[in-house]
């Protein structure tokens, strides 16, 4: 088929932050473009994830702070008593969505990107079928990128009926505030939602399958993240059991059982249930089969330059993005790969390096890292045979944290002790989610502690806690 012969140079299946970016870098480089998309433009991300998540956290932050009696008569405040309303809390993220939404839509509409709404399924390498409301055509292009994105995990056992029984998707529109709120599941979201309901006055019990809860974060940012978030606050926790049966109602009815014995430990009765239990790809009616696509543990494989594999060997014309890729289910992670895979698809050979993109939970305090935790870091380290070493900087010890009152939190600075390469940083601590990129930049660029620790940082500013480390790391570095 010649270049004349197709109807577009691009189509992307999937309108989600990763579908956009890819539309929005295809036509800057020159490529025809459509989008096909199911539902909203925006996704998970801007729909139900990550825009009106934060909405509700900025205002759990807001209320949490006006109730620190404590840190506000230190800062010379008096405040009277703190008063919420839980449907303008809830307007405020349902606003913030529209708008997002609606300038994402406005900005690929002013590039000229054809945006098509219904369900695209792959016919060959080069062709798409495309089901709308009113009715069906087939589309070509001479690539097609899969940007279908993913949705809740729901365990088997749990029954669903997004109202005393819910995911995420549901939580982010705020319809109660349950007295007794159950959480399954101690990862990200499950604690960005602990944070919204105890901080609303909600009583919150997390149910953790793993034997420590806040999984999936360097050791010491758990431990010290668990002191913060869970211990200090109305929240009961279980770790090690999971929920074996969820039955909607009032009360939920929750089953607990034991992990290793798979004995019923608890059977809890609660006014509502999030189940937080993760996110899995969405791939059902691509048409992945049709161009011999073969999931690899429920997801598409790709290469670093996105293009789909089968087997080692790359499918032509068929890209992969974002969450249904199963690398690092992140939005921002989502954005870079579209923009990758456009440059590729362009012929400027691009690769991806997903050790130097950072990653933040949106709690107070914030939680962010970058790079490798210390245990992944040690494998590391006898795999090829170099020995790793950490420092800490504390949050205390910075002048604007001091000046602030929110002097809780560290950064862990881990690298090499032969080069001094930058291997990990993780923080917690105030403003964390923006401090992380400045670490998140140098990893990329595969600095060493020596030339970090004579970077000069803005005084006071909260960066300085990062000046402080590197510069312990250097002390270190000249002792070896």
């Amino acid at each position: 088929m010649n270049k004349k012969d197709f109807d577009y140079d691009l189509i992307i299946i999937g309108g989600g932050v990763g579908g956009h970016a890819a539309a929005v870098h295809g036509v800057k480089c020159g490529l025809k473009t459509v989008l096909i998309e199911m539902n909203d433009i925006g996704g998970t991300c801007v729909n139900r994830g990550c825009i009106p998540s934060k909405a509700l956290l900025a205002t759990a932050k807001k209320v949490r702070e006006l109730q620190n009696l404590n840190h506000l008569q230190k800062l010379g405040i008096q405040v009277d008593e703190v008063k919420f309303d839980r449907e303008k809390i809830a307007d405020h993220a349902t606003n913030l969505v529209n708008k997002i939404r609606q300038d994402l839509t406005n900005s690929l509409k002013h590039l000229k990107v054809e945006i098509i709404y219904g369900q695209g399924k792959i016919i060959d390498n080069q062709t798409v079928n495309v089901l709308t409301n009113n009715s069906e055509q087939k589309i070509t292009a001479k690539n097609i990128i899969l940007s279908p994105g993913s949705s809740p995990f729901v365990p088997p056992g749990i029954e669903i009926d997004h109202d005393t029984v819910f995911t995420s998707d549901e939580a982010v529109k705020l319809k109660q505030l349950p007295e007794w709120i159950a959480i399954i599941g101690s990862g990200y979201i499950g604690l960005e939602f602990s944070d919204i309901y105890t901080a609303l006055g909600c009583e919150v019990t997390i149910v953790e399958a793993l034997d420590n809860l806040i999984p999936g974060f360097d050791t010491e940012i758990s431990k010290f993240a668990q002191r913060k978030l869970i211990d200090s606050r109305n929240i009961e926790t279980y770790s090690g059991v999971f929920a074996s049966k969820i039955i909607p109602g009032k009360p939920v009815v929750i089953e607990l059982t034991d992990v290793k014995t798979k004995q019923i430990v608890d059977i809890l009765e609660v006014d509502s249930c999030l189940v937080a239990t993760g996110r899995i790809p969405t791939t059902s009616n691509l048409g992945l089969d049709n161009v011999g696509i073969e999931l690899e543990k429920g997801f598409i494989p790709i290469n670093n330059k996105m293009q789909v594999i089968n087997n080692g060997q790359v499918i032509p014309h068929i890209w992969s993005i974002g969450d249904v890729t199963g690398k690092m289910m992140l939005a921002h992670v989502a954005s870079g790969q579209g923009v990758i895979a456009v440059e590729n698809i362009c012929g400027r050979s691009m690769e991806i390096d997903y050790r130097s993109i950072p990653a933040a939970t949106f709690t107070e305090p914030e939680i962010s890292y970058v790079g490798l935790t210390e245990s992944a870091a040690r494998e590391l380290g006898k795999l090829e045979n170099f020995e790793i070493t950490s420092v800490k900087a504390y949050f205390k010890g910075n002048s604007k944290a001091l000046a602030e009152g929110e002097a809780d939190g560290f950064v862990k600075v881990i690298f090499r002790k032969d080069s001094g390469e930058l291997l990990g940083v993780h923080i917690i601590g105030p403003h964390a989610s923006d401090l992380i990129q400045e670490a998140a930049n140098s990893i990329g660029q595969h600095q060493t502690v020596q030339n970090l620790a004579f970077n000069i940082h803005t005084h006071p500013t909260l960066s300085e806690v990062l000046d402080d480390a590197y510069k312990k790391a250097l002390t270190v570095s000249n002792k070896n």
